[in-house]
């Protein structure tokens, strides 16, 4: 093994946009903030579907799949990305996200298995060092 290969990896995020929802700015400010910090981030687009999302977040190798979801949708589909990487033996890839989530939302998108959620407000930096401070790069 070279010094090289040694060395431990970036983290690697999958910043996501599930469902109907078509604002993206907020998704493209974080995917790049986190970016500048050394990560590598994957970036799946808009409208994508949980499954789409999950089956990339495995080809890609990824350490945590980062969402943002607006649209009202959180529940369902916070939930449903947790059961296909339940489904398909990947649990240990971290789920987050970020949205308009109402408060008394936050018990079940915990209990469905979100690590963290950012509401509106949430600056780059505090998404950053929550994610180096929480997701332990795979490899």
């Amino acid at each position: 093994m070279t010094r090289e290969s040694s060395k431990k990896r970036p983290l690697r995020i999958l910043i996501g946009k599930p469902g109907l929802d078509g604002h993206d700015r907020g998704v493209k400010v974080i995917a790049r903030a986190l970016r500048d910090a050394g990560c590598e981030v994957v970036y799946t687009g808009l409208h994508q579907t949980p499954e789409a999302v999950v089956a990339t977040a495995i080809q890609e190798d990824v350490d945590a799949i980062g969402l943002s979801i607006l649209s009202g949708a959180h529940n369902f589909l916070f939930q449903r990305i947790h059961e296909l990487l339940k489904e398909k033996g990947a649990t240990d890839i971290m789920v987050f996200g970020g949205g308009i989530i109402p408060e008394e939302d936050m018990p079940k998108l915990k209990k469905a298995g979100v690590a963290k959620v950012f509401l509106p407000g949430a600056t780059t930096e505090e998404v950053v060092q929550w994610v180096k401070n929480n997701i332990k790069a795979g490899g």
